[in-house]
């Protein structure tokens, strides 16, 4: 079948164009490096899938050319949106497209990985409604975490500070999800706590809300170093963690 005909069987908007099923939200910090390949390979992968879908940028806060690449290939593909916060603010770039999201299905994704195989696993359980938020676990059995030995003990160091601060009962909550957008987005409206700890927030909550939540094991390979190092990170993920302990123990 070919794509327009199997996205003729999808709802269309006033301008004639399907109406996005899936919402694909990635946020995206001094990326000129990578930015037009990773976005130009993600388009030509998701034909495979099939769906109406939207791209959502997230620009927060690059020095480089990042926000100008993004404008260009907003207008070169019509399903991709952009905005830029303005400040380095990854969690309240990811706040923000969750809530611009047009989608029945939203995807957080990041740059550097991409990863359809995730996306089409995880929508397989979504639309079979056996859950509604699927978290692609870094350390769950079954996965394969390329990423150096510092940032895979990081993320087990953060994980066991949630296990213990906030009885937190899965394996990860920072990367690859999905959900079903009706049930998550007032949680992720009413979350409270931005930059690296916002998608912790957002799991922790839809677990103590009764979300139906599924992790799959996922691979991690990333295409760059991170944007930020992770020692500089560490002061602002412990004061994270205290105002996620604050923002949930305290204020419920």
């Amino acid at each position: 079948m070919s794509d327009e005909a199997r996205l003729s069987e999808y709802p269309t908007g006033p301008d004639g164009t399907a109406i996005p099923r899936v919402s694909i939200v990635i946020p995206v910090y001094n990326e000129e490096a990578i930015l037009h390949s990773a976005v130009v390979d993600l388009v030509d992968r998701l034909r495979e899938l099939g769906w109406p879908y939207e791209i959502l940028l997230a620009e927060n806060g690059s020095s480089d050319r990042t926000v100008e690449d993004a404008r260009a290939l907003a207008a070169r593909f019509k399903q991709i949106r952009v905005f830029s916060l303005g400040e380095p603010n990854y969690g309240k770039a990811l706040k923000r497209g969750i809530l611009e999201a047009r989608g029945e299905f939203v995807v957080c994704d990041e740059i550097d990985l991409c990863d359809t195989g995730f996306y089409k696993r995880a929508l397989e359980l979504l639309e079979n409604d056996t859950c509604d938020l699927v978290v692609g676990s870094k350390v769950l059995g079954g996965s394969s975490d390329e990423r150096p030995v510092i940032r895979r003990a990081g993320t087990k160091v953060v994980n066991g500070l949630l296990r213990v601060a906030l009885g937190f009962r899965g394996t990860d909550t920072h990367g690859l999800k999905a959900f079903r957008r009706a049930p998550l987005v007032e949680i992720a409206r009413t979350c409270l706590v931005d930059r690296d700890l916002f998608a912790s927030e957002l799991v922790i909550r839809a677990e103590r809300a009764g979300i139906r939540i599924r992790e799959i094991p996922v691979r991690v390979l990333e295409k760059r170093p991170p944007s930020i190092h992770l020692f500089r990170r560490v002061p602002n993920v412990l004061k994270g963690v205290a105002r996620l302990v604050w923002a949930i123990r305290i204020q419920g």
